[in-house]
């Protein structure tokens, strides 16, 4: 098995390996955590100063809450404020200016099809999300550690933090690119990840598309 995760999926890879650490053990061949965090993401403050991040972080959970008992007027009003949505998106997605419009829209397409009550129940796992215990379950395997050097939802710092734990992990920190890198930057991302593949020996070299090195900056 050859893991990959995102965001949430790279914490749900650690939440595997928390759970099922014989799995990772004798089959997995390569991870790759993109974007993701081992924890402490209650003290990110999205970009905000200190006063906003503090009111946010005090009414969000309530208000999703009250926001999720009523799904189908959210919903209206979602599509009814669909520019201030787009901004927001697009502002939580992306660190560079010239974003193409059609992956911009994509993004949104993406966030606007997760159902407000379901954002409602999954929000409160992030503040209690710690699994920093659980990495060095990857430690035997070729890892990859990428991140946007503009991320203000799971911020690059939290990247180095997983590398400090997994120091023999190649750690990526891509310049101008935000949460959604493998969108921003694609070939960027792609590059790594076949090189992952061909460290782990789970595809020969001559097999992969040999895109070269692109745009980036190695943390280590």
């Amino acid at each position: 098995l050859v893991l990959v995760g995102h965001s949430m999926g790279g914490m749900t890879m650690m939440a595997l390996a928390d759970q099922y650490p014989a799995l990772i053990r004798d089959r997995v061949a390569a991870v790759a955590l993109v974007g993701t965090s081992g924890g402490k993401l209650g003290e990110v403050n999205f970009g905000l100063p200190v006063a906003g991040v503090n009111a946010v972080r005090r009414v969000l959970p309530g208000v999703l809450k009250a926001l999720g008992s009523q799904t189908e007027l959210v919903e209206k009003g979602r599509r009814a404020t669909a520019d201030l949505f787009a901004g927001l998106i697009k502002r939580y997605s992306f660190g560079s200016r010239d974003v193409d419009p059609a992956v911009a829209r994509f993004a949104e397409r993406l966030i606007e099809s997760t159902p407000i009550d379901v954002v409602a129940e999954f929000y409160p796992a992030f503040t209690e999300h710690d699994k920093s215990g659980a990495l060095p379950a990857f430690r035997d395997v070729p890892v990859l550690i990428l991140a946007g050097d503009k991320d203000l939802v799971t911020p690059s710092s939290h990247s180095e933090a997983i590398a400090d734990v997994l120091p023999d992990a190649e750690l990526v920190i891509v310049p101008d690119a935000g949460h959604l890198v493998m969108l921003e930057h694609p070939e960027t991302v792609t590059d790594r990840l076949a090189d992952l593949l061909v460290r782990s020996g789970t595809v020969p070299g001559a097999n992969v598309g040999g895109h070269g090195s692109t745009a980036q900056q190695p943390g280590r």
